[in-house]
């Protein structure tokens, strides 16, 4: 039996390290896998450094070269119908459902009488819902066999658009840590830590500067904060659209002394101000996962998440990783930055707790979910 696995992008590290691991496992019990990489990068990950390929140890197959977003529709749905004509398996998964190649390849599956699952990490509360794209997600959803999300919220989100239960494989969603990372060094260090470094307690906010981010959220949060601990400093990791917007903002709330723009950042260096900071801070008004959350976890770091972000129900348990937060409420947020803070009087235990949380969030355990997946769709 044989599955082609499609994804849009090389440059995705965490699904690398997931398909690795398919890869590994297939090789022990099957079924056949093959791995197909539309493009290398896309528009909104080419400030994030390029293409890490110590990450995708498996065979794959690159059908364009260069940028995803940039090859254009019929480029890519040329690309990958030649691949599905030249290359038969039983099973497609489709990387998703909202392009045109995606809905070409569905409708050429059912011509070639092939199995299709799909992967989806939306979930209800990533966008607000429209009419006709939810009648069209149904009617393409409907013509799946099976559907891979991730999360409680990808599940409830795929069954409100008719997807039966028993469809649905949910692989956990794994981070892409550094090759060397070993959990017990970081609580190992976090023993030996000056507990006063957070007297002064620093926030870190990782990720695209972007609207849909909520940094203005932030930043109107972080005022109060401010106020109530003047020490109180915020950083801010990532590129974007929104860094003069930002510059402005941070200088009309006089908080240029107490917010600083640091500028994309590989994860190496982000590991230093997991390490440092009181939390991780995502307020995303808009976010399917966040697996900078899965980062900061694994590095013991405690976290400040909205509830629009698809990890809160299994990573966020309030007062033990962290504090979640209804988006847009300014004040509930200030009130978690400052609830956040106190978790880190006894920093070495509360990593201890993060780390145990984030532990079952494996590659390894993602890998053999959606490999089982692939089994059943088969002999479904």
């Amino acid at each position: 039996m044989r599955v082609g696995i499609y994804h849009n992008s090389l440059w995705a590290k965490y699904k690398g390290a997931v398909f690795t691991q398919v890869y590994r496992l297939s090789q022990q019990c099957g079924p056949e896998v093959s791995f197909i990489q539309i493009g290398e990068t896309e528009d909104d990950r080419i400030s994030l450094g390029g293409v890490d390929l110590t990450y995708h140890q498996y065979p794959f197959r690159l059908l364009i070269r260069g940028n995803y977003d940039r090859a254009g529709n019929l480029r890519r749905t040329a690309a990958v119908v030649l691949d599905l004509i030249r290359h038969p398996v039983d099973l497609v998964v489709l990387s998703g459902y909202d392009k045109i190649e995606n809905w070409t390849m569905l409708l050429l599956c059912i011509l070639l009488r092939r199995r299709r699952a799909v992967f989806c990490d939306s979930t209800m509360y990533d966008r607000p819902r429209v009419h006709w794209k939810s009648w069209a997600k149904r009617l393409f959803f409907a013509r799946c066999d099976g559907f891979f999300g991730y999360g409680l919220r990808s599940k409830q989100y795929l069954m409100s658009l008719g997807a039966k239960e028993a469809d649905i494989i949910i692989p956990c969603l794994a981070a892409a840590l550094p090759h060397d990372y070993d959990a017990s060094k970081v609580l190992s260090d976090y023993r030996r830590q000056n507990a006063a470094i957070f007297n002064s307690p620093r926030f870190l906010y990782v990720g695209r500067l972007t609207p849909a981010k909520g940094l203005d959220d932030l930043l109107r949060a972080f005022n109060p904060v401010r106020a109530r601990i003047p020490a109180a400093h915020l950083d801010i990791i990532g590129g974007g659209s929104l860094r003069d917007v930002l510059v402005d903002r941070i200088n009309e709330l006089g908080l240029e002394q107490a917010v600083t723009l640091h500028g994309p950042r590989n994860l190496s260096d982000i590991v230093p101000h997991f390490l440092s900071s009181v939390a991780l801070v995502l307020p995303s008004r808009s976010e399917p996962w966040g697996l900078v959350v899965n980062e900061a976890l694994s590095y013991g770091c405690p976290v400040v998440v909205s509830d629009r972000c698809g990890c809160v129900p299994e990573l966020v348990i309030e007062g033990v990783t962290g504090y979640g937060f209804e988006t847009g409420d300014i004040e509930a947020l200030s009130a978690a930055l400052l609830s956040v803070s106190r978790l880190s009087e006894d920093r070495a235990t509360t990593a201890g707790k993060c780390i145990d949380v984030v532990s079952a969030f494996t590659a390894e355990r993602a890998a053999s979910r959606m490999l089982e997946g692939c089994t059943q769709l088969l002999n479904a």
